[in-house]
């Protein structure tokens, strides 16, 4: 992390699984305005953390990673971003992780990241409303209600419009994390 620009914000995702991540990352390439589809398909857990916790965070993402088994999860349907078209996502057990490292990180949370979070995968953002009601009724009957697990935590920097991977902690606990926030 040496080379990162010390004011650049960290970004926490949660970590698809190889097949879901390259059909999500599939749709997100064909329906996301190609000049502003700067990123792969990713489950944004936390938008803004404050670069002074360059060294705090990855310590944090390493304990949760080791105490946790990767989080039951499934596809729900569509969600409707307004200008935009995201996968819902179900997963308490993601939730719970996340509501976790919220509360270790309150007092650093920007007022985006102490909201309640809706789990998703956007593929189509920033288009107009109509667009984006288009491919909600063209992708509806298609989106699967499809059972997976999380594989990780992710940590990245904002630079501009793009992100740069810091790393990835996989879960490799035993622990079940059932609780919901």
């Amino acid at each position: 992390m040496s080379n990162l620009p010390d004011n650049a914000p960290f970004i926490v995702t949660a970590e698809l699984p190889g097949d879901v991540f390259a059909w999500a990352n599939g749709l997100r390439t064909a329906h996301f305005p190609p000049e502003r589809n700067h990123l792969a398909a990713h489950v944004t857990l936390f938008h803004s953390f404050a670069p002074s916790l360059r060294a705090e965070l990855p310590r944090e993402l390493t304990r949760c990673a080791a105490e946790y088994a990767p989080p039951d999860a499934q596809t729900d349907g569509l969600m409707d971003l307004g200008g935009g078209t995201a996968i819902s996502l179900r997963s308490p057990a993601m939730l719970a992780i996340r509501a976790e490292l919220a509360e270790r990180f309150f007092t650093m949370l920007t007022a985006q990241d102490r909201g309640g979070k809706r789990l998703h995968i956007t593929v189509q953002n920033k288009v107009e409303r109509k667009a984006a009601r288009a491919l909600q009724d063209e992708l509806a009957a298609s989106i699967p209600n499809r059972e997976f697990r999380f594989t990780g935590l992710g940590l990245h920097r904002y630079l501009g419009p793009h992100w740069e991977a810091v790393g990835v902690w996989k879960f490799r606990g035993h622990q079940r994390c059932l609780t919901t926030p």
